[in-house]
């Protein structure tokens, strides 16, 4: 794992907490992900950002070697929230708070696509992808630094795997190069996004939205709820 590579706080204009909630609930998210952090600042979610730096070659090798069999899309999904999480939560800086860590990984006719970083790698998975259906898997892992470790305990965390469907427009190569040009699919999962330039070749999403955006703030509050909180200690309060 590398070291992680940026600390930023949300404003301290959003620091208060809706009434009756306790003010100390502290969430780090372990992403440097723009639509990540959108998601939870549309949610009005209070957090701030430390980008991990994980390796994620070796991750993904570690845990294949432990378990002597690859990892399904779903599984890789989920080692990478975990391993994230886990290198953020190892911070002096994350000490009291809960530490969410996501991964979205790109499942189409039984492949795991991730991010494709290469134009001419971009180009040929969203020809196939064209007309069709996949599946985008978003891995959740939360660790509770809070509570827990400060009762001289160690800190623990658990995950969430939370799925969605996308069909794709049919798509002319025109087209397809034109998208690949903006260089948008080639540092996202399945080398699409719907919040960009990539809306306009997205058909329909059957399942929970968020997931295809890398974040669920439902799996959120779940994983919250888990650990006796709740996700309105997070809400900014509502001027």
């Amino acid at each position: 794992m590398c070291t992680p590579k940026s600390f930023e706080q949300t404003p301290a204009s959003d620091a208060a907490v809706s009434p009756g909630t306790a003010p100390d609930l502290d969430l780090v998210l372990a992403s440097q992900s723009p639509a990540r952090a959108s998601v939870l600042n549309a949610s009005g979610i209070r957090f701030r950002t430390i980008v991990s730096g994980v390796d994620e070659d070796a991750a993904l090798a570690a845990a294949e070697a432990e378990r002597g069999d690859p990892l399904s899309p779903e599984q890789t999904a989920l080692v990478l929230a975990r391993a994230k999480a886990e290198a953020v939560a190892a911070l002096p800086e994350t000490r009291g708070s809960f530490v969410l860590g996501c991964d979205s990984v790109f499942e189409f006719e039984g492949e795991p696509y991730g991010k494709p970083h290469e134009p001419d790698v971009a180009f040929s998975r969203i020809r196939r992808m064209s007309g069709s259906t996949g599946i985008l898997h978003t891995g959740h892992w939360l660790v509770d630094r809070s509570e827990t470790e400060q009762a001289g305990h160690e800190s623990s965390g658990a995950g969430r795997i939370r799925s969605a469907e996308v069909t794709f427009d049919v798509m002319s190569d025109e087209e397809i190069t034109a998208y690949v040009a903006t260089g948008e699919p080639l540092e996202v999962a399945g080398s699409f996004t719907i919040e960009g330039y990539g809306a306009a070749f997205i058909a329909g999403i059957r399942g929970e939205s968020h997931t295809v955006l890398g974040l669920s703030v439902n799996a959120l509050k779940d994983l919250l709820e888990e650990r006796g909180r709740h996700i309105a200690e997070l809400w900014r309060p509502n001027t």
